[in-house]
């Protein structure tokens, strides 16, 4: 079966799921507004730079996890789905991953950002498959550390490899769409690479390698 990669934030999304839950807990008063939000931002401009030091961002976003209960967690998260998420979908993208379907193909979501984020995301747009970062959890909730490899930059052609040794598929004939630099990667182990609105490193890259540019948000001009 032809595999469907899809990138997350800002591709499947328009925002950033992993940014946008920070600030989610800084409107709710869940951690301390400003510093949290300095950090967050902070971070997220790493990230678009293609400079995020990964294990400090986790370290830093799964922390507010710890010491919570399960409870707590599912009812920050489910308030943010319809605060947040909600408005970060994208008809275009539901289309896409639903075109795949048709066609046979298996849609698979692999993002950077932790499971416990992304995975009520990746069930409301209809994906069962999650490649994500794992938060470590223990008898008392999250640790605030994680299990295995970050699912970022070339960690994601190493999960995307372990899944496939476990699943009897491979990448051959596989399409992969991803917005950023960060995915060059594993874009360029796919059989069809897409840019889907781009940064502007990852556009002049695709430009570079004639692969195909779309847009999820507008209508192209």
């Amino acid at each position: 079966m032809i595999l469907a990669l899809f990138d997350l934030d800002n591709t499947l999304l328009c925002g950033d799921s992993d940014h946008a839950w920070g600030q989610f807990l800084v409107e709710r008063k869940v951690v301390d507004a400003d510093e949290y939000r300095r950090h967050n931002d902070a971070f997220y401009e790493d990230y678009q730079l293609g400079r995020l030091d990964i294990r400090a961002y986790l370290e830093f976003a799964l922390a507010p996890l710890v010491n919570r209960s399960q409870e707590e967690l599912d009812a920050l998260h489910a308030d943010f789905m319809v605060s947040t998420i909600a408005k970060m979908r994208l008809p275009k993208a539901d289309a896409l991953i639903q075109k795949h379907i048709r066609e046979g193909h298996l849609p698979i979501i692999i993002t950077s950002t932790n499971r416990f984020i992304t995975e009520p995301i990746a069930k409301s747009l209809g994906i069962d498959i999650l490649i994500a970062t794992e938060p470590e959890r223990d008898a008392k909730g999250y640790t605030g550390k994680i299990v295995g490899t970050p699912c970022f930059r070339e960690g994601k052609i190493t999960r995307i490899h372990e899944w496939l040794a476990t699943n009897g598929h491979t990448l051959s004939g596989s399409y992969f769409y991803s917005d950023s630099i960060n995915d060059l990667p594993l874009l360029q182990v796919v059989s069809h690479p897409v840019a889907v609105d781009p940064d502007e490193r990852l556009r002049q890259e695709a430009e570079n390698q004639g692969w195909p540019i779309i847009s999820l948000r507008q209508t192209p001009a």
